[in-house]
């Protein structure tokens, strides 16, 4: 008996015990219990209807694939667009911190992932503390002196407002302009007073009528801004080369319809083509009347190169009109977009070394190119990365996902779906709010502050006095293990004026041959 009481309390305990894990049983259980019926009776996926449950699992993992892949996977060397070494050397640039590397480079120097700058016994330690470039031809009123690594093209609408505001005033800070992208100037990039080039895509926004021309009172009203300093022509994109883009009505919002000048909750379309010229001739009146309209500020086009002939028909009709842009600005296939259909990702487009050489060769064989700049883009992140650029033949570098690591994106690839965790690639103002301008702006300061610093220490290292006397004997690549050589033995680099002297002693000959300054077409190649 005196053993019966306590052992109806345990029971008791037991009992209330099991109820209560019952209770939370069927609280967890019912509702899965719930949609495993209804994944049983439903008739769109096949997977849940044989595996009900169980096969929502697979989404999951789908979801978090790329989380996972990021932070458990990969090495440090494996991920793309960007690995986990080169986001972190912006992560550091941009914070302040230390961007040393310990025990060596994780690179095989033996595979073709290895290239190298040749540096000297006798590094110039007397080299300038900056540089900048002159931009503006013989035609240009009023040239513009540009930093050697600027923000790239990056839309309102694309970017939050909070992300175009801390990437201007970065700019003003560290004296280096910010391209607006194709989507209008708006009222954020007119915020904390940066430089800016103005760039005109197909879809003229900010300065279209109702008919979506082009529209020259419109653009002379923006363009003669104080803060406007260059006009770029957007003839195509390394991402999605010869490809149009719809913003879709749903997503243009009073701010966005305000900066594109077109009608709130209309879909907003930039097409594959642009209808104020159809000839080489066209674009250089064209930009000839920009350049006019802006005040006389420098003008150049901005493209992923394609057709070869194509470029040397923008040459030919150069040299034929009398007609000069100020710049050229070289997007690599391997450049970023919000979106773009993968297939053009992938497949279209030349990366930027080859486009790169081929702008270089063409304004050099034809005379030009001490009239007209170049500029490189495409995954420019290091100064290592820019001293290859200038040694084939960039006069600056632009750089676009790097700014946006330095705003602290972490390559969640969301950027298409307006859920971007870091405020930066969204119109969400719930998720815009946790990028704070003030301090965003201080890093995209100080990443391009160190990059340019990363250069410089190159520059010396090499012996040389700036980055334009980098030449391709400098870079050297790897054949294979066992072979290696300069990138002036493996590309070919046009003599100046080569092209007009001797056409058919180049590798361009038959591009050359047919390209047109009155047509972009191709007929005499298809033959």
């Amino acid at each position: 008996m005196r053993f019966g009481l306590p052992l109806v309390l345990l029971l008791l305990t037991v009992l209330f015990a099991w109820v209560e894990w019952l209770r939370w049983g069927l609280v967890i259980t019912l509702p899965l219990l719930g949609i495993a019926v209804l994944d049983f009776f439903q008739r769109k996926h096949s997977l849940r209807r044989n595996y009900p449950l169980l096969s929502r699992m697979r989404w999951l993992m789908e979801d978090m694939r790329p989380f996972l892949r990021a932070y458990v996977v990969e090495g440090d060397l494996e991920g793309r667009p960007f690995n986990h070494d080169e986001r972190s050397l912006v992560y550091a640039r941009a914070k302040g911190q230390l961007d040393s590397h310990p025990f060596g480079t994780e690179l095989d120097v033996y595979s073709d992932e290895y290239e190298w700058l040749a540096h000297s016994i006798v590094p110039n330690e007397e080299a300038p503390a900056e540089w900048r470039v002159d931009v503006g031809s013989q035609q240009c009123a009023r040239p513009y002196s540009a930093a050697l690594l600027n923000i790239s093209a990056m839309s309102f609408g694309s970017l939050s407002a909070n992300a175009i505001m801390a990437l201007n005033k970065g700019a003003a800070a560290g004296n280096f302009y910010h391209d607006t992208g194709e989507g209008g100037l708006s009222r954020y990039h007119k915020e904390h007073g940066g430089d800016l080039v103005w760039e005109i895509g197909s879809g003229y926004f900010g300065c279209r009528d109702d008919n979506a021309a082009f529209d020259p009172a419109k653009f002379a009203d923006t363009a003669q801004l104080d803060q406007v300093k260059m006009v770029e022509i957007k003839l195509s994109q390394g991402a999605k080369p010869g490809h149009g883009g719809v913003l879709p009505g749903t997503k243009v919002t009073k701010e966005i319809a305000a900066a594109r000048g077109v009608p709130i909750g209309t879909d907003c379309i930039s097409p594959p083509s642009h209808s104020t010229f159809s000839t080489p001739v066209g674009l250089l009146e064209w930009a000839a009347q920009l350049r006019e309209l802006s005040g006389g500020k420098p003008v150049g086009i901005k493209l992923c190169v394609g057709k070869p002939h194509e470029v040397f028909a923008i040459v030919k009709a150069m040299r034929e009109t009398g007609i000069t842009l100020d710049y050229i600005v070289v997007d690599g296939a391997e450049g970023g977009t919000g979106a773009a259909p993968v297939e053009f990702s992938n497949r279209v487009g030349a990366p930027l070394r080859e486009g790169l050489i081929l702008v270089r060769n063409a304004l050099v064989g034809a005379g030009l190119k001490d009239q007209i700049k170049i500029a490189a883009a495409g995954k420019v992140h290091s100064g290592a990365g820019m001293a290859m650029n200038f040694g084939l033949g960039a006069d600056w570098c632009n750089a676009g996902r790097a700014f946006m690591f330095s705003l602290g994106c972490v390559q969640s690839m969301n950027c298409h779906t307006d859920h971007c965790p870091t405020g930066i690639a969204t119109q969400d103002a719930t998720r815009q709010r946790g990028l704070v301008v003030m301090d965003k702006a201080e890093r995209v300061t100080r990443f391009q502050r160190h990059t340019l610093h990363a250069l410089r220490e190159m520059v010396i290292a090499m012996g040389l006095d700036d980055p334009w006397q980098i030449a391709p004997c400098h870079i050297s690549e790897r054949l294979n293990s066992a072979r290696s050589d300069s990138i002036d033995r493996i590309y070919n680099f046009l003599e100046p004026g080569q092209l007009l002297a001797d056409p058919g002693g180049t590798q361009y000959a038959r591009d050359w041959a047919i390209a047109s300054a009155y047509s972009f077409g191709m007929a005499a190649c298809q033959q």
